[in-house]
């Protein structure tokens, strides 16, 4: 198997998510407010047959302590891959972080970022290697 075909074989959710959110873009254009794309987005997925989890609880820990704070995950799909999605002008290292933080906290492999707000959908796609817990950029559209 070549190359291409290898890498478009074992990141071909990445592909299928972000040409759902490219039908949910073209029908809703920018200007909703996120939770509007996230419902639309976790319909589609789930006809594709997909599990897909909305605003997945995502408790904090300091060690083994439960701290009086939480988080929520806009989209968790197939249980490994994060979906954060945003309804903004441009993505900027702040929304980086926050997918990544989330990647780190839960240990997840795969994250990705889809912002809805800009004339163009816009995705970048990331991968968490567990061995070294380094997020590496896969894809940016």
């Amino acid at each position: 198997m070549d190359l291409i075909a290898e890498y478009n074989k074992r990141y071909a959710f990445f592909h299928e998510i972000t040409g759902e959110a490219m039908r949910v873009h073209r029908k809703y254009k920018p200007g909703l407010l996120e939770s509007a794309y996230e419902a639309a987005l976790k319909y589609l997925l789930e006809l594709k047959e997909y599990k897909v989890e909305r605003q997945a609880y995502l408790p904090m820990f300091w060690d083994d302590v439960p701290l009086d704070q939480a988080y929520r995950m806009d989209l968790v799909v197939n249980e490994n891959i994060i979906v954060e999605l945003k309804a903004v002008a441009h993505i900027d290292t702040p929304h980086r972080r926050q997918l990544w933080n989330y990647m780190n906290l839960t240990h997840l492999p795969y994250g990705m970022i889809i912002n809805f707000g800009a004339d163009s959908l816009y995705a970048e796609w990331y991968h968490r290697h567990s061995e070294t817990g380094e997020i590496e950029k896969i894809k940016r559209l």
